[in-house]
């Protein structure tokens, strides 16, 4: 495997462990990318962007990134609280008055950020054609019943969480998140991120499609085998965890063009895993000169826990602050104090302030992981190694 990039001295654990995942893990097509206190020291990639292995990955090959898309997406209520536009203890009906129906008149902001909500469902699934219809998509959740208490637990609203950002998003800011995202964030940082894809950029992004989950004895990865209530749970149609993923009937083909397009900051982001990495490091400090994202109490906000335990989706203990996965046994990160968000099959963005880095990986082989994924895993480990050893 001709692996592309640079490394800086030191680093070289990264490299290893990603070439790695080309040679044990079944890696097809992929890139990481890791920012150390705003300055690059990991930027690879490797492989093919297509299905059949044919077309090179290349360094500007950017890559549907599914619920890596959130760890973006939730910076954005962070930002409007911070500039005095969103109060996230004020009831979202407060922005959004056509919310309050059924019974969620009470919840609040952090609560919505925090999969607490109770809203991880829709009683009538979307098209695609309506889930990608701001009006139509914000209409649905804002009419849909709680399945639990709103405040009283947590469950991973895995597609309804883009609806919902959508619209208090829409309705504190006047524009949509895509291009709220476009303006404030990475166009100013200069990143190959969107959510909503551009005509002009379709040509850069790799094509999904599943691999074979080859991680043999001794490989390093954790091998556990999923609980028997959790496989049931996603086989049952009737289960929330079925129910919550699939609220977009039929579902959609990520290799659609429209899919791309469309302005779903819970699935449907692309980026490149530098464009990755160089978010976060923004979250943390300035990039280039560019000012940083997050004032330090706003990045105190986003590093602390808002929902812990069992969670009514995936069935399994999660961490949540508001809208970023926290470092946990169901989403390792690097240490206590990352944030961030894994994607469905692959992908991974975080954040960890107590060290600096900041880091991002894309892939475009999909494993069924859902939160864990081995070959990111492989790569965090890397990096804990080297920071450990005080690189």
């Amino acid at each position: 495997m001709d692996v592309q990039g640079t490394v800086a001295a030191g680093w070289e654990p990264v490299g290893d462990a990603f070439l790695r995942n080309f040679e044990q893990r079944g890696e097809r097509g992929a890139a990481v990318a890791v920012h150390r206190d705003g300055v690059p020291v990991v930027d690879l990639w490797a492989g093919a962007r297509d299905v059949e292995g044919d077309a090179p990955w290349t360094e500007d090959t950017a890559q549907v990134v599914r619920s890596a898309t959130k760890g973006v997406a939730a910076v954005v209520p962070l930002l409007l609280h911070q500039r005095g536009l969103l109060d996230l203890d004020a009831p979202v009906a407060a922005y959004w008055p056509e919310f309050k129906a059924a019974g969620k008149d009470r919840v609040t902001v952090r609560q919505l950020l925090a999969h607490r909500a109770g809203v991880p469902v829709l009683d009538r699934p979307l098209t695609l054609a309506e889930a990608v219809d701001l009006e139509i998509s914000t209409r649905a959740v804002a009419a849909q019943a709680p399945v639990w208490e709103p405040g009283t637990a947590h469950g991973y609203h895995a597609h309804t969480f883009s609806w919902l950002l959508s619209g208090l998003v829409h309705r504190v800011t006047g524009r949509t998140i895509g291009r709220w995202v476009a303006e404030e964030i990475t166009g100013p940082l200069g990143l190959d991120l969107w959510i909503g894809l551009p005509d002009t950029e379709a040509h850069r992004v790799g094509l999904l499609g599943p691999v074979e989950e080859t991680d043999p004895p001794g490989s390093g990865t954790l091998r556990l085998r999923p609980k028997r209530s959790v496989t049931e749970a996603y086989r049952d149609p009737a289960s929330l965890t079925r129910r919550a993923f699939g609220v977009i009937d039929p579902k959609p083909d990520e290799n659609d063009p429209a899919y791309r397009a469309a302005e779903l900051p819970g699935s449907a982001g692309v980026a490149t895993a530098r464009a990755l990495a160089r978010f976060y490091a923004a979250t943390l400090g300035p990039v280039d000169g560019a000012e940083r994202l997050l004032t330090p109490e706003t990045l105190t906000l986003a590093r602390t826990e808002e929902s812990a335990g069992a969670d009514r989706v995936l069935l399994v203990g999660t961490r949540f602050g508001l809208g970023h996965m926290l470092h946990g046994p169901a989403s390792p990160l690097l240490g206590p104090s990352s944030f961030g968000h894994p994607g469905r099959g692959g992908s991974l963005g975080f954040a960890d302030p107590d060290s600096g880095i900041a880091f991002g990986y894309v892939t475009n082989g999909m494993r069924k992981t859902v939160t864990a994924d081995p070959r990111a895993q492989s790569l965090v480990r890397a990096v804990r190694a080297v920071t450990d050893a005080g690189h």
